[in-house]
């Protein structure tokens, strides 16, 4: 499920795109700011719509850069856990990759899944986790040498998928070349 979301933000043009229209130039940095990013109690923004008012643009001194208040977000925390994988697959230990073992009427052909692949996926489940900052722990550091736990870094938004269904995974599968 998709939904538009109006929002109200500054841009910031750099005056080499001063040649392009004030439209194109907001979009692209909307864009370049916003797409494939996850915004607090909106969700994960996939790409500006339409913008629906702009203000008048300012310069400010000591930066060359127009700032336009304008009315109108790749993300990289996608998890796809090993069941959720074209199946038969295997771990390929010298490769460091996984491996899909297609099965044809020839024999099976082993299909890698080289890391930083275009795939495509199915969303299963998402997880918004709040990471703001918060104030110092309450409790009393222990100071009989012992070592602190070290906080683990959570992404604020993940995407659970899953390439387990026919047209799904490495776009290379699906092409005809």
């Amino acid at each position: 499920m998709f939904v538009l979301v109006e929002m109200m933000d500054t841009v910031r043009i750099p005056p080499w795109q001063f040649e392009m229209k004030l439209n194109d130039s907001i979009t692209e940095e909307l864009n370049k700011k916003l797409a494939n990013k996850v915004v607090y109690n909106v969700g994960l923004c996939i790409c500006l719509y339409d913008i629906t008012k702009l203000e008048d643009s300012y310069i400010f001194p000591g930066d060359g850069a127009s700032h336009t208040k304008v009315s109108l977000g790749f993300f990289d925390d996608i998890i796809i856990p090993p069941e959720s994988l074209q199946q038969p697959a295997k771990f390929d230990e010298a490769e460091q990759v996984w491996v899909w073992e297609y099965e044809t009427e020839e024999g099976a052909h082993d299909l890698y899944m080289d890391t930083g692949e275009e795939i495509r996926f199915r969303v299963v489940d998402e997880s918004f986790i709040d990471t703001s900052p918060t104030g110092p722990c309450s409790t009393e550091a222990s100071t009989s040498g012992a070592t602190e736990e070290v906080q683990k870094k959570e992404a604020p938004y993940t995407l659970v998928g899953s390439i387990s269904e026919p047209g799904l995974g490495l776009l290379s599968w699906w092409t005809n070349s």
